[in-house]
């Protein structure tokens, strides 16, 4: 089929399109617990399904979703044990999404990292790819600079900067459903920490400065296999219930109690944070986030509006003392103008069209081209 001849419809105005979805292996799509990138793809693919775009969710046979579903195995891996084999078994999903792509999609929008750069020459639909990790890792520069001409969104300006000669068409933040989380305007008497134990994430942060508060710490986090011997001996000795508790991972339905419940969020990051969900997820809660200034964090919190941004730890105590100043109406407030499923869905769907009219473009004049190129 020809490119410039490739459209799902219109309606209200609105191009309607066939979008791939590419999700990573690891976790279901919605996660059951723990899980950044496929709760952002669910969230993303229903918005647009919505919106009566025909998609195609590529994921592990366990998602949940109103898109078409393939399977590239029959459940998320990480919960059945088997993580390590998600990578490999993204290769032949990815051919089947790009040997077949021209007779099926307008465009592909991978959330894989890089891995459908090779692959994206194999047919004239474009592919967005949107960077979900950590980009400041030299061991993986070889591989971008192979790949330049790949079209890439980052999820903040922030995450962009260790790879500025990659070909970025925009940066857009994570969204949630609007009704997602409930707003709790009255909270309980506790400090919360939300995600991951790690050694970059630092929760003896936050332990330490819940101490010193006299304000209980609650932890709401798993424990990856790389960093049960961090957990084993730098936290655990660390947690003294019902002052500083650790609870283990929740569920989505449980975040409205837990991060509402809360007087503050705990986001005492020590690593370039690519985005941080569970900072939207407190506000869109109320509850502010008190966070260390690394990576994402100055674009999504607002210091002395949402939150309170410090690198000292006497700082981040001080701010704990000031909570009372931040309206936890603002921080809703906040969530709904910048953080949204529809705004973020709204931005990538511009996007889409500004990809398509390009490939059209090259389509059309790629005769001129092969006719210049062999006079």
């Amino acid at each position: 089929m020809n490119t410039t001849d490739r459209a799902a419809g219109s309606v209200a105005g609105r191009n309607l399109l066939r979008i791939a979805q590419v999700a990573p292996l690891y976790e279901r799509v919605p996660p059951k617990l723990y899980g950044g990138t496929e709760r952002v793809v669910s969230y993303l693919t229903e918005e647009l399904v919505r919106r009566g775009h025909d998609v195609t969710l590529f994921a592990a046979g366990d998602a949940v979703t109103g898109a078409r579903l393939e399977a590239a195995c029959p459940q998320a891996l990480r919960l059945t044990g088997k993580p390590e084999t998600a990578v490999f078994l993204q290769l032949p999903m990815l051919s089947n999404i790009y040997e077949t792509a021209d007779d099926r999609f307008d465009v592909i929008h991978s959330h894989i990292d890089y891995w459908c750069f090779p692959f994206e020459r194999m047919t004239a639909v474009p592919t967005l790819s949107t960077m979900h990790g950590r980009l400041d890792m030299q061991e993986i520069r070889p591989v971008y600079d192979r790949y330049r001409s790949a079209s890439l969104v980052s999820i903040s300006d922030s995450q962009r900067t260790p790879l500025p000669n990659m070909k970025w068409v925009d940066t857009i933040y994570h969204g949630l459903p609007r009704d997602l989380l409930r707003f709790n305007g009255s909270p309980g008497r506790y400090l919360s920490f939300l995600g991951r134990i790690s050694p970059e994430k630092r929760p003896d942060l936050a332990i330490e400065i819940a101490r010193r508060t006299g304000i209980p710490l609650k932890i709401a986090a798993k424990v990856d296999a790389v960093d049960r011997e961090y957990f084993a001996s730098v936290i655990k000795p660390m947690l003294d219930p019902p002052e500083i508790e650790y609870i283990g991972e929740i569920t989505e339905r449980e975040k409205s109690d837990f991060l509402g419940g809360a007087i503050a969020l705990m986001f005492t990051i020590d690593w370039p944070e690519p985005f941080g969900l569970a900072m939207i997820e407190s506000l869109a809660c109320g509850t502010p986030v008190i966070a260390r200034p690394c990576g994402s964090v100055p674009e999504v919190i607002r210091h002395e509006v949402t939150g309170y941004i410090a690198s000292e730890v006497d700082d981040l105590v001080a701010a704990v003392q000031r909570l009372d100043r931040i309206p936890r109406e603002r921080c809703r407030a906040e969530f709904e103008d910048r953080f949204t499923v529809d705004v973020m869905a709204d931005r990538y769907e511009q996007v889409y069209a500004r990809l398509i009219k390009a490939s059209r473009r090259d389509f059309d004049s790629a005769p001129e081209r092969l006719a210049a190129a062999s006079s």
